[in-house]
């Protein structure tokens, strides 16, 4: 199996993807390393498909699906009067489709983050269906060094307090830790699923030095996980696994 599945917990089951900084460029990532057919879908609205990651997209009404089209990577999405977007499907709609038996994995974008590279959940989400097995919690490493008042990042007066800083304090690794480890953050709506943080971006030395701060702090402030993933997804590069007991 490919080291990305395995390291992402992502090799069979329900996957959802939370946070921002390359939700999508991780789906495809996972889609593509996957081995067997792999299901793709949203909770909420975002940007269209690309058609060159996936066989087919299949749109759906309120109905529930009654044939899985052929294709080893499908997409699927709800209706949106917005241009250039798809709609969410709702847990109902997802769950019959993976208790279809059609596919090996089930990969979900679970909240929406206006391609930024930081977010704070609303009081609405995420949507991350029961049934889930593995959250993919998701932050771009990019962030370090900016502050929340630079445009990098969606709802940041809630980022900003999860992480007890202001809006315009330079963001160190330490505050994403803070942000990584809370159940308001990236914990928020994860029930008893499995989570593996995914540290985003992380394209030279200097941010992998900084990445590893965070992830280390993030182990140290939480049980709830036991590893967070440095990596740069645009690559489908693996930088570390760092891992709890990783020597600081």
């Amino acid at each position: 199996m490919d080291p990305l599945l395995s390291a992402l917990n992502a090799t069979r089951g329900v996957v959802c993807m939370v946070g921002a900084g390359g939700k999508k460029t991780t789906m495809y990532a996972l889609a593509r390393a996957h081995p067997g057919r792999v299901a793709l879908s949203s909770t909420s609205h975002m940007y269209e498909y690309d058609e060159a990651e996936v066989d087919a997209v299949v749109h759906l009404g309120e109905d529930l699906l009654s044939e899985v089209p052929c294709g080893r990577v499908l997409a699927f999405a709800g209706p949106t009067d917005t241009p250039r977007r798809v709609g969410g499907l709702q847990p109902a709609q997802i769950e019959a489709i993976w208790r279809g038996g059609e596919f090996d994995l089930f990969i979900i974008k679970a909240d929406g983050a206006r391609a930024r590279w930081i977010k704070a959940p609303a009081a609405y989400e995420p949507v991350v269906p029961g049934f889930t097995d593995t959250v993919i919690p998701v932050i771009s490493a990019r962030v370090i060094g900016h502050t929340l008042a630079a445009g990098i990042a969606h709802r940041p007066d809630l980022a900003a307090e999860l992480m007890g800083i202001s809006l315009a304090t330079p963001i160190e690794p330490e505050h994403l830790a803070r942000l990584l480890s809370s159940p308001e953050g990236s914990l928020k709506g994860v029930g008893g699923a499995t989570v593996v943080p995914l540290i985003n971006m992380v394209d030279d030395a200097a941010i992998h030095r900084a990445a590893r701060t965070a992830a280390l702090a993030a182990l140290k402030a939480t049980s709830r996980f036991s590893r967070v993933v440095l990596a740069s997804m645009k690559t489908r590069r693996i930088v570390e696994i760092v891992e709890r007991g990783t020597s600081a």
